[in-house]
């Protein structure tokens, strides 16, 4: 598993998973907003994928040649603060629950860490992604807010939760 640049190449299988409306990633990465916006989101991130080189704060998760998936990261306001949020999102569910996603996010805390003046780092999901939670605490993360009953998910209200990472406590990813 590695992470690396998006390719020309790459776009189409990109293409493919993030506008499939049937797409299992989708009840797990934002299930809370309308399948609609979604499908319109993904679309218009395609097309800026076609047309732009790869951004350094994005990076594709590949197994062997195949990509699975993407890590991403943005830098919260005001510039040079010393805070990332940072993203991850297995398109494919073959290679959920196998430790590729651990992987995944631990190179990419380490390459925030190595490339930026990252102090502190963030990932936010909802309370029902209990899989992105665990990954997140077996990294060092720890929760540092909930925000009760935020997100409605099929008709039931879940918690919006953000977990923190400094950088004094990164142990490297061993977990």
């Amino acid at each position: 598993m590695t992470l690396r640049d998006r390719r020309p190449e790459d776009v189409p299988a990109l293409a493919r998973w993030l506008t499939d409306p049937a797409a299992e990633w989708r009840a797990w990465d934002a299930p809370y907003t309308p399948a609609a916006q979604t499908t319109e989101t993904m679309r218009a991130y395609v097309k800026y994928l076609r047309q732009t080189s790869p951004d350094p704060d994005e990076r594709l998760v590949v197994v062997g040649e195949q990509v699975v998936g993407m890590v991403n990261r943005s830098e919260e306001e005001p510039a040079g603060g010393g805070w990332w949020d940072l993203g991850i999102l297995l398109l494919d569910p073959a290679y959920w629950g196998g430790g590729v996603g651990t992987r995944a996010l631990a190179l990419w805390v380490q390459d925030t860490l190595d490339w930026t003046d990252a102090h502190t780092l963030t990932v936010t999901t909802w309370g029902g992604n209990e899989r992105m939670i665990r990954l997140a605490r077996r990294l060092g993360f720890t929760e540092c807010m909930r925000v009760r009953e935020a997100r409605v998910v099929a008709g039931v209200r879940h918690d919006s939760v953000r977990l923190d990472l400094l950088r004094r406590e990164w142990a490297g990813g061993r977990a």
